[in-house]
């Protein structure tokens, strides 16, 4: 899913540390589970103090793509002394590409059934436009659409509060975002972008680009810009991915 990404930065000499989210990839669990957002915030905190122990010396970026970039984003918000930076890519601040009323149905069963599984489904189509990098994500096995309806009320509730909290961001922000992406809309992170006002912020927006920009046609050109912007925010490299 982030080969090209940690391949390309890999190449020009960053350590890059990849973390698979809670019931998600390879983790055990109930797939798309949680009890609550905290956990996704705790396990990257640890995480982030076993890299200090390696890398002590290095500035810590955060990057993460689609659910991994409300993490990150929460995780700058909350913690910026922490980190030397965040890219959010693709980030769902907006209208997303699932039914209404399975997001209410998700709010409905939460406090109930808070382990009853919907199913997303999205259009796979809207993921990448190269052919085989599509053809890739859609047999990988650890990759799935499903979400509990706890999940899902975390969800929109951490998207409220980042939203909400965009005057406390003290951390450089880069958002990298498709033009054409139907999964998690190009509008949300506009408007996010235009209300901070911490001055280090950019934001890069692919006309064409669907969901999975670093598995898109112009996956090299939002690596550059990627690569660009680490290279004028640090001296020594080091960066963590969120998956």
């Amino acid at each position: 899913m982030f080969s090209n990404v940690i391949q390309h930065l890999v190449s020009i000499g960053y350590a890059v540390y990849g973390l698979d989210l809670r019931e998600h990839g390879r983790s055990s669990g109930q797939q798309g589970h949680i009890n609550a957002w905290v956990e996704f915030r705790e396990d990257l905190g640890a995480f982030l103090k076993l890299i200090e122990a390696q890398e002590s010396d290095c500035p810590r970026f955060l990057l993460g793509r689609s659910l991994g970039s409300l993490i990150v984003l929460d995780y700058a918000l909350r913690f910026p002394e922490a980190i030397a930076g965040v890219i959010a890519i693709a980030p769902p601040l907006g209208r997303i590409g699932v039914s209404p009323v399975k997001l209410a149905l998700g709010c409905i069963l939460s406090r109930i059934l808070p382990r009853f599984t919907l199913n997303l489904r999205f259009d796979h189509t809207a993921i990448s436009r190269h052919p085989e990098s599509l053809e890739t994500l859609v047999q990988d096995s650890l990759l799935h659409s499903k979400s509990s309806a706890r999940l899902a009320t975390e969800f929109l509730a951490t998207v409220s509060w980042i939203q909400s909290h965009h005057s406390d961001l003290r951390s450089p922000l880069l958002i990298l975002h498709g033009g054409a992406d139907q999964i998690a809309l190009p509008e949300g992170s506009r408007d996010f972008f235009q209300q901070i006002v911490f001055p280090e912020k950019d934001y890069r927006e692919y006309p064409k680009g669907h969901h999975a920009l670093h598995n898109d046609l112009n996956y090299q050109e939002n690596l550059n810009d990627l690569e660009d912007w680490l290279a004028k925010h640090q001296t020594v490299r080091s960066i963590v991915q969120i998956q």
